[in-house]
């Protein structure tokens, strides 16, 4: 993770774009972003998406992380930490005990 956000941050201050990344534009373009993702998969199956169209899903995947890591920065949130943090907290939620396939 340390490795992508150098090179996140080394991009955006080697274009002085630092000055227009406030908090709540950063949240707005990862949610473009991910709409640009959905777009991908918009009246065809996953499957046809993927073939048709994976190098684009890539690229929008990468946007999202791009931004959100920026986000994340400025919140000064760990978010290796946080995701950490999430996956325990889903797995008191979501037990495996309690997994639909498991159940049977």
């Amino acid at each position: 993770m340390k490795e992508i956000q150098q090179k996140v941050f080394a991009f955006r201050d080697e274009r002085d774009w630092k000055k227009y990344h406030d908090e709540k534009d950063l949240a707005i373009s990862i949610s473009l972003e991910a709409n640009e993702l959905l777009e991908n998969f918009q009246w065809r199956t996953s499957e046809e998406a993927i073939v048709e169209s994976i190098q684009n899903i890539k690229e929008e995947m990468a946007d999202i992380l791009i931004y959100l890591v920026q986000l994340a920065d400025k919140l000064e949130i760990n978010l290796e930490e946080e995701v950490s943090n999430k996956l325990v907290k889903n797995a008191i939620k979501y037990p495996v005990s309690k997994s639909e396939d498991r159940v049977k």
